[in-house]
């Protein structure tokens, strides 16, 4: 597959499928004071950040029910779900699972549409306490501000005329989440609605792939090829500090609108690649790259959490997170993060199937990389 944004655009936009992690090596959250039992129905659950919320909420004594089609199993903490009640139903067409019952905190992962979103809401408003929707910082796009907040105007509306596949999809992602948060609000009110968008996620479980090029890369040593300036600015953060976030704002019912991005503090590319050197204590040589022209020739526009940082990008990892840190967002350790992440990828979690078609894809850097190296080395930069 080519290497394009517009890809990873698509693959944040579908319910995807986790894998089971090894053990709670994997998984593990710092513990705090325990709040009263929570009843937590999740829109989803099944997929990448669903199950860590589970997991986490499980540990902290609340009662889970999703709310699915039932035809993707849960592959990551499966074990969990035993302890889950599971509705089955179709947010299309068949509400009728989540026509009675009364919960304390609503959190709809699988919002993909607006009017899904507007009639989860309006059918659940008088009978759960709270409404948590899972939107995305894609609600800024086009991300031309050198900083953007939560109280910053969103995309609403797509504007006419023509676009190209990458931009038109772009804007639609982004609508349909800005729009999805306001029935949300509309529904359950400012005072009942929390709005969580994070920004790039990445961790056990992810099948977007957009992140594990990393780990696999270091744990292999030697020459390895970092794209962009020093300055340009990186942003992501591991799902499960996502969910227990997630939980955390539920549990102290801090309604509001949070921007999901770490790190806590700004971070330039080298910056980023200086702290993920380490991480397997292995010999690693770095040869930056730091020419765009060069960049794009070679079909490298973006390698998350770097994304070229120029037009409707310029702005894309310069989200404000004061408010989410200030409200209880704790990162872990990058490198713990990573070296978690390889070792699900490389577990039999996944079939070697589905890992040699992600590092052996001639069009992947993996197997690129060496190739645009060479080049870059014939130019005397």
């Amino acid at each position: 597959m080519k290497l394009t944004r517009r890809n990873f655009v698509k693959k944040s936009g579908q319910i995807v499928l986790a894998s089971p992690l090894l053990g709670s090596s994997l998984l593990s959250f710092s513990r705090t004071k325990k709040s009263k039992s929570l009843k937590i129905l999740i829109l989803g659950g099944t997929s990448f950040l669903g199950p860590h919320q589970i997991a986490y909420a499980l540990s902290r004594g609340h009662k889970i029910s999703t709310f699915t089609r039932g035809k993707s199993k849960p592959t990551v903490h499966r074990d969990k779900f035993d302890k889950v009640e599971q509705l089955i139903g179709d947010r299309e067409n068949d509400l009728s699972a989540i026509e009675k019952g009364n919960w304390d905190l609503v959190i709809d992962n699988s919002g993909r549409k607006t009017e899904w979103t507007r009639k989860t809401a309006q059918l659940l408003k008088d009978r759960a306490s709270l409404y948590m929707y899972t939107s995305s910082t894609g609600v800024y796009y086009p991300y031309l501000k050198d900083s953007v907040d939560e109280k910053d105007s969103v995309l609403l509306t797509e504007p006419k005329g023509k676009m190209d596949e990458e931009t038109k999809l772009e804007y639609w992602y982004g609508v349909m989440k800005a729009t999805s948060e306001e029935e949300t609000i509309r529904a359950f009110g400012i005072n009942r609605s929390i709005i969580i968008r994070p920004t790039y996620m990445m961790g056990p479980g992810d099948k977007t792939d957009r992140f594990i090029y990393w780990p696999i890369r270091l744990s292999r040593g030697g020459e390895m090829l970092i794209p962009g300036k020093a300055e340009d600015p990186v942003q992501y953060i591991d799902v499960r500090d996502v969910a227990k976030f997630m939980i955390h704002l539920a549990e102290n019912n801090l309604a509001g609108t949070y921007n999901a991005a770490g790190p806590e503090t700004v971070q330039g590319m080298h910056a980023f690649a200086n702290e993920i050197k380490p991480t397997f204590n292995n010999e690693i040589s770095y040869v930056y790259i730091q020419d765009y022209s060069f960049l794009q020739k070679n079909e490298l526009p973006y390698l998350i959490p770097w994304i070229m940082p120029t037009g409707n990008n310029y702005g894309t990892a310069r989200i404000k997170n004061n408010k989410a840190f200030k409200n209880g967002l704790k990162c872990r350790d990058l490198k713990i993060s990573l070296r978690d992440t390889l070792a699900w990828w490389n577990s039999e979690a996944l079939t070697q199937e589905r890992r040699n078609r992600y590092e052996n894809d001639p069009k992947g850097l993996l197997k690129r990389e060496a190739m645009i190296l060479s080049q870059w080395k014939k130019r005397g930069d």
